[in-house]
Order: C-alpha cells, then structure tokens, then sequence
C-alpha cells in the first residue's frame, strides 16, 4: 500500500487534479491567446496539483470522525489511524507553503486570489456540517483557478474569465453532486450535507440543468472568442459525455454515481482540447 502520507493528499487518485487543471489549462491558453508561457502553465499545473492536495489533507483532518462510518472512506489514513491529526496538519502546513512560494513568481493581484482561493478552500471541507450546498463552495474554489491565470498574464479579468468561471462552477456542482450520491445513504446516517441530499428525488433533473447552464455558458464563452467549428464539435461531445453520465446515475447506484463522477474527465480534457484547437488551427 502506498505511503499514507501520498494517500492523505490523495495523489495516487489523481482525478481530483484533473478536474482542477483541465479548466485552468484552458483559461491559461484563453488568457495567453494561443500560446502561454510554458513556465506558467508549468507552474500553475504544480500549483494545481499542490493545492487539490493540500485540500484533501485538511477535507481529511475535517472529515477525520466521520470517514471511518463511511464504506468508501474508512481506509483513509487518518480515518484508519495511520496518521495522527498534528501530522496530517503538518503535511498541509507545507503544502501551503510550497503553494504559497509558487504563487509568488506572479504579481499581487494573482497573489490576492490565491490567497482568497486557498481560504475558500479550507472552508469547504467544514460547509458540509452546516449548509446543504457545500458544492457550491467547492466549486468557487476550484473556479478560482480559472480567474487566475488571466491576472498572472496581465489581462486584467475580462468578461470571458467570468463566464468561463461561472460554466465552471455549474459544472463542478453536477460532478460533484454525481459523487456524493454515492455517498448519500452513509451522509444521511450521519447527519452530513449535500447537494445530493438536498435534490432527493429531483437529483438527475438538478445535475441536467447544471449541465445545461455549464453548456450554455461555454456556447456564450465560443462566441465571445469567435470560436470556429472545432470548438462546436467539442461541445457536442461534451453534451455527449453529458448524456452518457445520466445512463450511469439512472438507477442511483452508488458505484456507478462515483464512476459517472470519474467519467467528467473526459469533460474536462475535451474541454481543453477544443478551446486549444480553436487557437492553434485558424
């Protein structure tokens, strides 16, 4: 088994990166017109994986009295005991760190966001106690990742980095909706939040609407931009992917809610793909 300290920041179940950098890389090539600076991208790619990490750490710490009730959960480090909270505090304390000297290569107003990002982002893990939409907040967090690359590339925080942050947010709340369905009969034992919960019956409904606003922001998004076909054809596959996730939740089976959660990055690379096409072939 790997160490736990790798399993703590969950690095080696690396879809929550994913999720995190596919739309970043996007606003990235967005934001550099085509051609960004490769240490940027380097960096913010690190900077992707460094945060999600740190945020599983303190989602952990957080979680760490309620993990071992859930079956998914259970084995978990701290929930298992192999890790003390202090280290697990340590571990986080130095991922910031780390995160912290990254951002500082870029000027004060990407430095103001990450700040802002990283308090969002230990907020989450709590939201769940008191609020049913703690999806929401995750996904400001992860959008937070989408405004910054176009202040770390002097272009201010134009229309076109708000809609591609506001798609993000609808888009994140659907998957993560897909994820904590799977979860949603141990949430319910033991009195945790969620979007999931909040939707009950009219969850499948709640997560096409999602879908549907995250599309019709990125047709708004090709059109700011003057986007050809090869961006077109990228959203209809990402309403494909869509269509696909809806035939894995159908029966709110727990394991295929969380493969349907899996399946989003395929979203997010088709995503990229397009919106670097749509510059790299005019």
């Amino acid at each position: 088994m790997a160490n736990p300290y790798w399993r703590l920041m969950r690095a080696d179940r690396p879809i929550g990166t994913l999720l995190l950098a596919w739309p970043m890389l996007a606003a990235l090539i967005i934001a550099g017109a085509g051609d960004p600076p490769l240490k940027v991208v380097v960096l913010f790619l690190l900077g992707a994986f460094v945060m999600r990490s740190a945020g599983c750490v303190i989602n952990d710490f957080a979680d760490r009295n309620i993990d071992g009730h859930v079956s998914r959960t259970r084995q978990r480090p701290l929930a298992a005991g192999e890790l003390k909270s202090w280290q697990a505090l340590a571990l986080f304390a130095g991922l910031l760190l780390i995160a912290f000297l990254i951002v500082l290569q870029f000027n004060k107003a990407t430095i103001l966001l990450s700040i802002a990002a990283a308090g969002v982002a230990i907020l989450y893990p709590f939201c769940k106690r008191f609020t049913q939409l703690p999806q929401v907040v995750l996904g400001v967090a992860f959008s937070f990742g989408i405004l910054m690359p176009f202040t770390a590339l002097d272009q201010g925080l134009p229309l076109v980095a708000w809609v591609l942050f506001a798609a993000n947010i609808c888009w994140t709340v659907a998957y993560d909706t897909e994820y904590a369905m799977a979860d949603r009969a141990d949430d319910l034992k033991i009195g945790v939040k969620s979007t999931a919960i909040l939707f009950g019956g009219f969850d499948r409904l709640a997560i096409a609407v999602l879908q549907l606003a995250t599309l019709a922001l990125l047709v708004v998004l090709g059109h700011l931009l003057s986007f050809g076909l090869i961006y077109w054809l990228g959203l209809i596959v990402i309403a494909g992917l869509f269509i696909w996730q809806h035939g894995l939740i159908w029966y709110r089976e727990p394991q295929r809610c969380f493969r349907a959660f899996l399946h989003n990055n395929h979203v997010g690379w088709v995503l990229a793909a397009a919106v670097a096409a749509s510059y790299w072939y005019r």
